[in-house]
């Protein structure tokens, strides 16, 4: 695959960047801006395809699946990112979510890059972590050749597990081993290859698009309230009672006496204000409404 590295779109000499090292800071930082501008157009692109993934992965979560993404590099640690917010912003368990970077968690803070080149180290991390049918896979590689995400994926779908590809080229190696493939097309980096760039930009879009709208497949937003989140710091429970107040109406104060009866739980205390009951009875219906607050006021 070496060998025609240099054809890929994100290897590709940018143009319009090619005197970069004689512009000036406002030159190259509004040649940048110019450039991150085609990144929503790319994504916007494969909204399809992301649907499509978001519905593989919902079902999965539904089913008591979990999500694995497994990346390398720039790639490897947006997928780590993207899993590791998804506890405090939607309450779920941190198993739920996986972000697995070759390397291990060191590659976060110092890069491994040799690591990528390995199969079967895709291979060793997807059975490391027990990847099993039922579960749903992203394998994430800008360049979509990276072989460690190849032998993620192989691995993954051999186990009978979704597999889901997310490149920034067309018709990507990665592909050949997905169910659903996200091809986004973001073009020439300004520093050339520097994928953490334009095609890192889409990959964090991309993502926040898959992990969100399965979460809202799952319930765990009122409307568009954060209503699971984890208010484990000042900022957070003060969140926390303004999340109350916009789904109620009610004051601060109410919101703050609510929250306290229902032990911090914000799903329990706007089923208690909608509903008139008390702590343990809005609890219990959240329970049995699987923790979807509108089912539960709905009764």
């Amino acid at each position: 695959m070496g060998e025609n590295l240099h054809q890929l779109h994100t290897e590709s000499r940018n143009t319009a960047s090619e005197r970069l090292d004689q512009m000036s800071a406002i030159e190259v930082v509004t040649l940048m801006n110019q450039e991150d501008h085609k990144v929503a157009f790319a994504v916007q692109q494969v909204l399809p395809e992301i649907a499509e993934a978001v519905e593989l992965i919902g079902q999965a979560l539904e089913n008591g699946g979990r999500l694995f993404y497994f990346g390398a590099g720039t790639s490897g640690r947006l997928g780590v990112l993207d899993a590791a917010e998804c506890p405090p912003t939607f309450g779920t368990d941190p198993a739920m979510v996986q972000g697995i970077i070759a390397g291990g968690a060191a590659a976060m803070l110092n890069a491994i890059e040799g690591a990528e080149d390995s199969q079967e180290l895709g291979q060793q991390d997807v059975r490391l972590h027990d990847v099993k049918k039922g579960d749903a896979v992203v394998g994430i590689a800008a360049s979509g050749r990276t072989p460690y995400v190849i032998g993620a994926l192989k691995e993954a779908k051999a186990l009978g597990a979704q597999t889901i590809s997310l490149s920034c080229n067309p018709d990507p190696v990665i592909s050949k081993e997905a169910d659903v493939s996200i091809n986004m097309q973001v073009g020439p980096e300004v520093v050339t290859g520097s994928t953490r760039l334009k095609a890192g930009s889409a990959t964090k879009m991309a993502l926040n698009m898959l992990t969100t709208a399965s979460m809202v497949h799952l319930g765990k937003v009122y409307g568009n309230l954060m209503v699971n989140v984890q208010a484990t710091n000042w900022k957070l429970r003060e969140r926390a009672k303004r999340i109350v107040m916009e789904a109620t109406g009610i004051l601060y104060a109410e919101a703050e006496r609510l929250l306290q009866e229902a032990a911090g739980d914000v799903r329990v205390a706007i089923v208690m204000q909608k509903t008139g009951l008390p702590a343990i009875e809005a609890k219990q219906r959240l329970i049995r409404a699987d923790n979807r607050v509108r089912e539960a006021i709905e009764g």
